[in-house]
């Protein structure tokens, strides 16, 4: 697409609209243009020349032209602005209605939305039309990068920019690297040592507590007997039997089976026992991520359950 039209050519016309009542910012395709990034900008017939001709002497210009009744473009759009996002200012996403403005749409010979030009150096240099999926946008954009990076100084300057901004590591801490190096060789009593050990000098620290949990988990899970289950489901009142079957079906991925059988336990049970119960169940909880739905949903049953 290299040359194929004169960006200088809206020059004129972009200065004597500037003369005019500019027309007001309009909306991108995904409703998201109240959000604001130095690396996102709404372009008009008014400021193309200044936003898009200018501003890619510096880093490209990626123009996104699009239009409210485009469907495509709701899909487009959101992804060229993450990524815009993530750029850290190498290249700039200009989004342009072309209902409202339509000498741009004439000017790149827009045919349909969405359709996406870069710009560098004033000129086009690159483009596509229709909606993308985001691993080829993200290829794309780099590839236009590395292609202009010697040529246009403000790539460089972004990139360094946020590598110097990017906050240093912080350094492992040994505890963990020790539990993790254990666990990795399938010492699991070492492993649970040594992050108790660091719970018995910081009880609240919730990553060695989540960790613990884990551990304690795969070493049962470990040692699981398919046939528990059996033996568990014929003898109702065997704790010992319900949670290791809890524990086998937690461990062959039947995991709302062995949260709903802990929780009919702890309705059969009380005192001790239904402590028992429903600590192990609490433990069990702690190796799945936040926000995971079947904890959430086992845990208003167990609620239900107790009171």
């Amino acid at each position: 697409m290299a040359g194929a039209v004169d960006l200088s050519a809206l020059k004129s016309r972009a200065e004597a609209a500037a003369n005019s009542a500019a027309q007001p910012p309009s909306g991108g395709g995904d409703g998201a243009a109240g959000q604001a990034h130095p690396a996102i900008i709404e372009v008009t017939e008014a400021d193309f020349q200044a936003e898009v001709v200018e501003r890619s002497m510096q880093v490209p210009v990626v123009v996104d032209l699009w239009a409210t009744w485009c469907e495509p473009c709701k899909q487009l759009s959101p992804a060229l602005e993450k990524l815009a996002r993530e750029g850290n200012g190498a290249w700039v996403l200009a989004k342009i209605d072309v209902d409202a403005n339509p000498r741009i749409a004439q000017l790149f010979q827009v045919q349909s939305v969405p359709m996406v030009i870069a710009v560098a150096g004033g000129q086009p240099v690159d483009g596509f039309a229709g909606a993308q999926p985001e691993p080829q946008l993200r290829e794309w954009i780099s590839s236009l990068l590395n292609a202009l990076r010697d040529q246009l100084p403000g790539i460089r300057a972004a990139e360094e920019g946020a590598s110097e901004a990017e906050p240093e590591e912080e350094p492992e801490d040994p505890r963990f690297t020790a539990a993790e190096d254990a666990l990795e060789q399938g010492d699991f009593a070492a492993a649970e040592a040594a992050y108790q050990q660091i719970l018995d000098s910081e009880p609240n620290n919730e990553q060695a507590k989540a960790a613990l949990m884990q551990v304690r988990f795969m070493a049962r899970a470990e040692q699981a007997d398919p046939s528990a289950i059996e033996r568990a489901d014929t003898a109702p009142d065997d704790l010992d039997a319900q949670i290791a079957a809890a524990d086998a079906e937690v461990a062959f991925g039947k995991v709302d089976e062995g949260f709903t059988r802990l929780i009919q336990a702890v309705k059969r049970t009380s005192g001790d026992d239904r402590n028992r119960v429903r600590t192990h169940l609490v433990e069990m909880f702690e190796i799945f991520p936040e926000g995971d739905e079947r904890v959430a949903k086992a845990r208003r049953n167990l609620a239900s359950a107790l009171f």
